[in-house]
């Protein structure tokens, strides 16, 4: 009867272990089925990356990176994941049972191979039993896929941080960047109005002393210089007062800048014809 019984017991050993065993086999597949859907997740979000990257590139006139060469902490398409990881890429699918896995078979499939045990044998008068299905202990020195994924997450989230910022100050122009657009282009046409103006007092001087004469210095004075005013002014702010990244064409008010162009170096004259009689 001590037979049987000891038979008995050993076969309900023998189906709890399968059961461990089938339960932990069917974990490791849930939880590689994660790892693989994670990992197609991340490529599909460093491949938009990469594209929305080529388009800023492309908008400032940087040179996208060559041909197949990804970016970095970006998958190469075809190639594995490296086995320290222990995920496989996203294009292989589960081939079943592979010797060191977890999966059926274990170690002890795998005899002679260096670096792999057998199972844990049982206490000293136990009888050792190698279950299939059962699951191994990590070896020192694997690392965790679960904690490599979600290290390239939060780079993800970096990088998605820096390209949001990225884009706002691609937003904005290089000239007066914290200015609103009508405060810029009143400051531009002010600006290159005041130059005019300087340009009128030369002239001024220069009919002074007869070497220009009233007709040529009213022409310019009311016409030419601010014409070159406004024509200046427009091509500032198209040049330096432009986004890099934007939708349409921003408004460059040219009504504003006729009427400060146009009236600046009238009324600067004025002014001077009056501090020049009340000096006098």
């Amino acid at each position: 009867m001590s037979s049987f019984e000891d038979y008995a017991a050993l076969a309900r050993h023998l189906a709890t272990q399968r059961r461990a065993g089938e339960q932990g086999a069917a974990a490791e597949s849930a939880r590689r089925q994660d790892l693989h859907a994670a990992v197609d997740y991340l490529d599909r979000r460093l491949t938009a990356q990469g594209q929305r990257l080529d388009q800023l590139g492309h908008t400032i006139g940087s040179p996208p990176p060559p041909p197949g060469q990804p970016l970095p902490g970006q998958p190469v398409p075809g190639q594995p994941i490296p086995s320290t990881v222990g995920v496989p890429s996203a294009g292989q699918r589960d081939a079943g049972p592979r010797p060191g896995t977890g999966s059926v078979g274990g170690a002890a499939a795998a005899p002679g191979r260096p670096g792999v045990g057998a199972y844990p044998q049982g206490r000293p008068g136990e009888t050792a039993l190698a279950v299939p299905g059962g699951v191994p202990a990590p070896r020192a020195g694997e690392t965790d896929p679960a904690a490599e994924l979600e290290s390239a997450r939060r780079w993800a989230d970096e990088a998605d941080r820096l390209g949001q910022r990225t884009e706002l100050l691609a937003q904005r122009p290089a000239l007066l960047p914290s200015w609103s657009p009508m405060a810029r282009a009143l400051a531009v046409y002010l600006g290159c109005a005041g130059v005019g103006v300087v340009l009128m007092l030369v002239m001024v001087l220069a009919s002074g002393v007869g070497a220009l004469g009233l007709g040529t210095l009213y022409t310019w004075m009311c016409a030419g210089l601010p014409a070159v005013s406004l024509i200046a002014g427009w091509l500032i702010l198209g040049r330096w007062g432009t986004p890099a990244v934007v939708a349409g064409t921003p408004p460059r008010y040219p009504l504003l800048g006729i009427l400060v162009c146009f009236l600046a170096v009238p009324l600067a004259y004025c002014g001077y014809l009056l501090v020049f009689r009340a000096l006098r």
